[in-house]
């Protein structure tokens, strides 16, 4: 694995483009992308509006390309991540890049003679090298990006696929427009910008194999099936496949009507068509990109709730929008000019920006999640399943909305019923993974009701059994480490706080630990060890406040010794924390009371967060974790 310096792991995520662990391989992706696109597109201008063919109907070209293209990744995606994990990645993008070539020299030739079963063959050689990169490319994310890297990594890699989407479609159009040379031109840039991808391939670093004793299975339904059962061992990952392929299915229903929908809704031309491209292209780049700034380079996934109720808001209010359009008067359609010179079609292109943008904030959380939280054994053939799954939830998509349009209902109806099933749909998700509305609060609590400074998290594991141990100054306090994690913590806190109205539903939901003294309830005292002993076993996070209880006059009180009985059976490294300045604060018991004085300091008050180097088992007793706790509390605050 490529080793990163500090200067390049804290810059920020444009930094990224300067480093060869990244650039090659995000400009092989980009320019991939760019060429299916280019050569799609092209392809379809070239079916529909300049040759007659008997047996492709203009109306049906654009489905039997889109079909052939999928294809592969239903197909083929098991055996793709299966090689994935099995032989080291940059080896298998430079073949991959080098297969695109030999493709798009066979493409130049069916540009160039007009041989359409030629260039429908590749279409689908070209769905096929998109399924053998796709696992690839989200599998070597991880191996050589840190977790607080990971977020960034995956807003670039999610903004270019979209720039390079539009761009390969707006320049396969223009090229394939030129009179008697357009498809010689196309050739001629097909062939170009694969060659382009494969010098970049080659400059990726080496990406070891993660699992080189796999035995491959070349049947793809049992190896499918296989992958399935891998991603369900991961209840949060699989959820999250299950988020992944719905935004696509919710994304897909958008996309395939945006020709329809400029024509015959808007009124507008092809150009009209292309913009809404344009927009809806830079709305999901921008909130790719903005991930990272919203989630303070962590894996945050509480901006997928974000995410998903503006999907929902703006992709309702585009149809209200596009349902309230004045009628079509008739004569000249509307050219990009005259169009975006109406007011009532701002609010269309709003809604579609926003739409795009909270749909960027909804995914790129998601891909992270699985990239850190799936086995590095298991990452590519787990992507592998992702892809089928959106391979099957698309061609879903379109089969539905094509029931829908073809029972007599409008295109504004077919959009404003997808918005209302993704209410339900990503209310259930939820419902079945509480720890995104979890995230959501815990991101609420630090970013408006305070301003949360951070230092040395990066010494929190991101895999493995550890615990961590805090001073405890508020009722918050568990609010303010969660986030701050890279990976969901199980708290082990004092029993009386579920009886609060304010946070015990929230501390249940987050499948906290009570715990009662053991003169009071010696049954739920020793109960606490083993469900926290369970946690270790299981290799998750464990946080204790070894003080007992929340301070009344703001000092740290002496740490009691319940840590050692854990860790007598179970010696895993001990992480110190320190929070500061939450004493005085409206969750902390500064009146002897807490929780009685709204805004009693305003709001958005700094706290912070400082992290200690974790200690081994053997050296860890009260006393010395007290004094490292004590230590971190008299820095500076973050």
């Amino acid at each position: 694995m490529l080793v990163v310096n500090e200067s390049e792991a804290h810059a920020g995520q444009f930094s990224l483009l300067r480093q060869r662990r990244f650039l090659p391989f995000f400009l092989a992706q980009f320019l991939g992308a760019a060429n299916d696109n280019l050569f799609k597109f092209a392809f379809t201008v070239l079916v529909t509006y300049q040759l007659q063919v008997s047996w492709l109907a203009p109306q049906m070209a654009g489905l039997v390309i889109g079909a052939l293209f999928i294809l592969p990744f239903v197909l083929f995606s098991a055996m793709a991540g299966q090689w994935a994990d099995k032989y080291d990645k940059a080896f298998i993008m430079r073949s991959v890049k080098l297969m695109e070539v030999a493709i798009m020299a066979l493409a130049a030739l069916g540009f160039w003679f007009s041989a359409v079963p030629l260039l429908l063959g590749c279409v689908f050689l070209m769905g096929l090298h998109s399924t053998f990169f796709g696992p690839v490319k989200y599998a070597y994310l991880p191996q050589h990006l840190r977790e607080h890297e990971l977020t960034g990594g995956n807003g670039l890699v999610e903004m270019g696929t979209f720039v390079a989407i539009l761009l390969g479609n707006v320049v396969g159009g223009l090229l394939m427009g030129m009179p008697e040379v357009g498809g010689h031109w196309v050739a001629a840039s097909c062939l170009g910008v694969a060659l382009a991808g494969w010098a970049s391939a080659r400059a990726i670093p080496a990406s070891p194999s993660s699992d080189p004793g796999l035995r491959l299975n070349w049947n793809p339904v049992s190896e499918t099936w296989r992958n399935l059962k891998l991603a369900w061992q991961y209840p949060s990952v699989f959820r999250s496949l299950l988020g992944i392929s719905w935004m696509w299915f919710f994304g897909a229903v958008f996309l395939a009507q945006f020709p329809s929908f400029a024509r015959d809704v808007l009124h507008g031309n092809e150009q009209v068509a292309s913009l809404l491209l344009v927009v809806f292209s830079v709305g999901i780049a921008i909130g790719s990109l903005l991930c990272e700034t919203f989630s303070r380079r962590h894996v945050e996934i509480g901006l997928v709730p974000i995410g998903a109720v503006g999907m929902s808001v703006f992709a309702f209010d585009l149809y209200l929008a596009a349902s309230a359009l004045p009628p079509f008067s008739g004569g000249e359609r509307f050219t990009v000019s005259t169009f975006v010179a109406e007011h009532a079609h701002w609010r269309v292109m709003a809604d579609l920006a926003l739409l795009a943008f909270s749909a960027g904030l909804y995914s790129v959380p998601m891909y992270a999640l699985i990239q850190l939280r799936a086995q590095p054994s298991h990452r590519a053939r787990i992507i592998a399943a992702n892809n089928i799954l959106n391979a099957l939830f698309m061609i879903v998509s379109s089969l539905l909305a094509g029931a829908m349009l073809g029972a007599g209902f409008s295109i504004p109806e077919v959009f404003g019923a997808t918005a209302v099933l993704n209410v339900l749909v990503v209310g259930y998700v939820f419902w079945l993974m509480p720890e995104y509305i979890v995230r959501l609060v815990m991101l609420f609590v630090t970013r408006c009701v305070y301003r949360l400074r951070v230092r040395g998290d990066m010494h929190i594991p991101t895999d493995g059994a550890a615990i961590v141990v805090c001073n405890h100054v508020s009722f918050v306090d568990a609010v303010i480490l969660g986030v701050i994690s890279p990976r969901p913590m199980v708290f082990i806190m004092d029993h009386r706080i579920f009886q609060n109205p304010w946070l015990g539903w929230f501390f249940r939901l987050c499948k906290a630990i009570p715990i009662a003294p053991q003169k009071e309830d010696p049954v739920a005292y020793e109960q606490a060890f083993v469900r926290a002993r369970q946690v270790l076993v299981d290799g998750d996070l464990l946080c204790l406040f070894p003080e007992g209880g929340i301070t009344r006059d703001g000092q740290m009180a002496p740490f009691k010794g319940g840590i050692m009985k854990i860790l007598e059976t179970h010696p895993v490294p001990v992480v110190p924390a320190a929070l500061h300045n939450l004493w005085g604060s409206f969750f902390s018991r500064v009146d002897g009371v807490a929780m009685r004085k709204p805004f009693r300091r305003g709001a958005f008050n700094p706290v912070g967060v400082v992290v200690g180097e974790p200690l081994p088992a053997a050296d860890v007793t009260p006393e010395v974790l007290q004094g490292r706790v004590q230590a971190l509390l008299d820095q500076p605050m973050p």
